[in-house]
């Protein structure tokens, strides 16, 4: 048994892990995760083995009534306890180390859980935001999910949270009767609050898609890591990449959109396969 072998990953990870090294060492590499990195710390991906597919509320929905705002923060008042409580996993670990030892010099992700910081990444490009940040849409100010949490349990004294309900990457949980939920409003300016993320139905902010298209540029090579690519924000990188010629490595369970551009798709768990591919 190769010093890469691990009995818990198929055999077929263990060749496409070797075949990965090879063609990433001593490259500057460029990495995109999504929520399947995410899943060994608790939190669900979107569209997982067994899973039903499922879309987030988008921001058309969130916008066009004060209900739809109401269902949001009752449902995401549950969930974001559970998002809050994660811990970093030994993927996040991994690239962070790789990062530190100057292997991963770019890391985007599509992730909103703040997960790859606490690791202990730095330079992290949040694509779609951060789910700990809320921002009023009316002044602009920005406040701490925290601060924004005790309002809602100052207002709403008599909802518990329960810990057994399921929920997504970004917070949402599944719960019903939302109609008496109390949402507060901008301390500031009457405005409305909305987590400081990218809904569907949003787009990215141009000034963090230029960055991370900057970083794609300056790197040797792409790593995805738990993403489908489902959503164009994603895809785009492994797109860019393809037509610089730069070699892909995908970890994913599942197909993606980019499966036919990869130079190895490894099909395995991804903190077992990033301590074997990224760390020596």
């Amino acid at each position: 048994m190769s010093q890469l072998e691990n009995p818990e990953l198929p055999h077929a990870a263990h060749y496409s892990i070797e075949v990965a090294r090879e063609r990433i060492a001593g490259k500057k590499l460029f990495v995109l995760t999504g929520a399947g990195i995410s899943t060994d710390s608790g939190i669900p991906d979107y569209r997982g083995q067994g899973r039903v597919a499922r879309h987030p509320m988008t921001y058309d929905v969130f916008m066009a009534s004060f209900e739809a705002q109401q269902r949001y923060w009752a449902r995401s008042y549950v969930g974001w306890s559970r998002i809050a409580s994660a811990k970093p996993n030994a993927g996040h670990f991994a690239i962070a180390s790789a990062q530190a030892n100057g292997l991963v010099t770019a890391l985007v992700t599509q992730n909103v859980d703040g997960l790859h910081q606490a690791a202990g990444s730095k330079n992290v490009i949040d694509l779609h935001g951060r789910l700990d940040r809320v921002i009023c849409l009316g002044c602009k100010t920005s406040i701490a999910r925290t601060e924004m949490d005790e309002y809602l349990k100052e207002l709403n004294p008599n909802i518990t949270k329960d810990n057994s309900v399921e929920f997504t990457p970004d917070g949402d949980a599944e719960v019903d009767g939302t109609e008496s939920f109390i949402v507060p409003k901008c301390k500031k300016c009457d405005g409305i609050y909305k987590p400081d993320v990218v809904f569907f139905g949003e787009s990215v902010p141009t000034n963090r898609v230029e960055l991370a298209l900057n970083q794609l540029a300056a790197a040797d090579a792409l790593l995805i890591v738990g993403s489908s690519l489902t959503v164009n924000s994603g895809y785009r990188f492994a797109r860019l990449a393809a037509q610089s010629s730069k070699p892909i490595v995908i970890v994913n369970i599942g197909p993606t959109r980019a499966d036919d551009l990869a130079i190895a798709k490894i099909e395995a768990n991804s903190s077992i396969v990033l301590e074997r591919l990224l760390i020596d």
